[in-house]
């Protein structure tokens, strides 16, 4: 023992659990009257936004919810959806936020695996769930949620209620002034989010107060926000808890503008009214913006940051972003990760590369986060690391404390995932010589072709290129020769035309023939809710 162990322990004067709970009551004590969120006509202060969470988990634990309980919400990206992001871990439970796009059966699956206690559900999704609802073994309390700032112009319409009581009802039943605990560990789980499941049954990501409260901090640095930010919900809260934005905004007491639904005009209008500063989301949110009706856009003249954390956008769609005044940030992550856990930490020096240089180092996506311990590309057999070549393929993986507890009720699965000591991403690519990692493909997504492994990234970064390509996949299809070649589906842009042997030509002056799609099909591109491409989908209609 060192003289630094003696009589040096922890209390409670020293040691404090990490959670990002503390975010919102420091932010309410020094800027009360700073508006926290703006939704429609609603003006929000952070006075008031912590009393409603203190409601909240007050109703709640008066309703017999307590540690480790799960919390389930079907809600947009509203005032609400905040809320709960803080007031459901104030008492103790488990925030598990459902996605909106999913079905009835995947939807009850999780609520019986959660053993969800409460839903909370928006009216718009309320058909989904009383089906839902019904099908699910877990009989939980059901409350119903009216936005009172549904737009008029809303794509979707109100359905009917179908809790015991309405949000404003339950959160009557709180107190306002409720004497929050902080988590007995910083261990204890804040959130759940389910994997998109394309095989089986989704697997249930557990997260930590810890990692939410680093993200906090890491989220910021990532970003670059500095000030009072202003950020704009274009990604959805239910995606990795909106990449834990909900709990960033408060270190810096922003603002959080709600976006029900993402339109290139709401959008603009939210930049040019609000002063809106960072937005986060996959390519098809740039392309709704570059793509925009001239009538749909509106003049700013701040730069906005744009995260996005997909493959990486083209250069024409960089530079159409450049011009529309948004600098892109290239993130990467995944669900168990909390969402973004590397980002490409543009250097000064890049912007003296030539054209492609620069897309070269765009295209990366880069290293660990400020909150992650280890990043590194490995042999996933010998788990040791690749040579820092840029050419030897080996597999992601993480280490650290922004890495997922695990798999709710599947040892096997969290078994597999953490083996070597390692999270294994699944996810293949290279690391550089200045160690900036870059993806190559998902292991299942890898094309071999003769011996020869192709990656449907490379594919799709060459069809990108050509002027009239809105949209591109590329999966394997089965050859008799070559025992699978690329495949090509392709969504072009409005008003341009384009010829499946134009579009091969293209690729062949951008890479070695063996690699170019032996066939293009033009179709809608399937996607999830988040804008991300459903490769799945794409492989059973090949194998159709």
């Amino acid at each position: 023992m060192g003289i630094y162990d003696e009589h040096l322990d922890r209390n409670a004067a020293n040691h404090q659990p990490l959670t990002p709970l503390s975010y919102l009551s420091r932010a309410a004590e020094i800027h009360p009257d700073r508006i926290a969120i703006v939704h429609g006509s609603l003006r929000r202060s952070y006075r008031d936004f912590y009393a409603r969470s203190r409601q909240l988990a007050s109703a709640l634990s008066q309703r017999g919810v307590g540690r480790g309980e799960t919390v389930a919400v079907m809600l947009s990206n509203t005032p609400a959806m905040l809320e709960a992001h803080h007031g459901v871990p104030m008492a103790g439970a488990v925030l598990l936020s459902i996605n909106t796009r999913l079905d009835a059966d995947i939807i009850a699956f999780q609520l019986d695996h959660a053993e969800a206690r409460i839903v909370i559900v928006d009216r718009e999704f309320s058909a989904v769930m009383a089906e839902a609802i019904e099908k699910a073994g877990v009989s939980p309390l059901v409350v119903d949620y009216d936005d009172p700032n549904f737009p008029a112009e809303a794509p979707a319409k109100k359905g009917d209620f179908i809790g015991s009581l309405e949000y404003e009802a339950l959160l009557a039943e709180g107190d306002p002034a409720f004497a929050w605990q902080m988590p007995r560990d910083e261990w204890d789980a804040i959130s759940l989010n389910y994997t998109s499941g394309t095989t089986g049954n989704p697997k249930g990501v557990v997260y930590h107060h810890r990692g939410a409260a680093l993200m906090g901090y890491a989220n910021i640095v990532a970003a670059e926000m500095t000030g009072h930010p202003v950020y704009l919900w274009t990604l959805p809260m239910f995606h990795c808890n909106g990449w834990c934005f909900p709990w960033t905004l408060a270190l810096q007491a922003g603002t959080h503008v709600c976006l029900r639904w993402v339109r290139a005009k709401a959008m603009y209008d939210a930049i040019a009214e609000h002063g809106v500063t960072h937005l986060c989301g996959a390519p098809i949110v740039m392309a709704a913006l570059i793509n925009a009706e001239d009538s749909d856009k509106r003049d700013f003249s701040h730069t906005v940051t744009f995260n996005t954390a997909a493959a990486p956008p083209p250069q024409a769609v960089l530079a159409g972003m450049a011009d529309a005044g948004f600098a892109v940030t290239h993130l990467y992550g995944l669900t168990e990760t909390y969402g973004p856990a590397v980002v490409n930490a543009w250097k000064a020096e890049w912007n003296e590369l030539d054209g492609p240089g620069r897309a070269a180092r765009k295209a990366r996506q880069g290293v660990r986060y400020p909150a992650l311990e280890e990043l590194a590309v490995m042999d996933a057999e010998t788990m040791e690391r690749v040579p820092a070549d840029g050419e030897t393929i080996g597999e992601v993986m993480f280490r650290g404390n922004i890495v997922m507890r695990g798999y709710l009720k599947n040892p096997a699965a969290t078994a597999e995932a953490f083996r070597g000591g390692w999270f294994h991403s699944g996810d293949l690519g290279v690391c550089h010589e200045d160690g900036y990692i870059e993806l190559k493909d998902r292991a299942k997504d890898i094309i071999i072709s003769g011996g020869e492994n192709i990656s449907s990234i490379e594919v799709e970064n060459a069809l990108y290129q050509h002027p009239a390509v809105q949209t591109a996949a590329v999966v394997a299809r089965p050859d008799d020769k070559w025992g699978e070649v690329p495949l090509a589906f392709v969504e072009l842009k409005p008003g341009r035309q384009a010829s499946a042997e134009e579009l091969i030509a293209h690729c062949r002056e951008k890479l070695a023939r063996f690699k170019c799609p032996k066939e293009i099909r033009f179709a809608e591109v399937p996607k999830t809710s988040t804008g991300k491409i459903q490769k799945y989908v794409l492989r059973k209609m090949v194998d159709g």
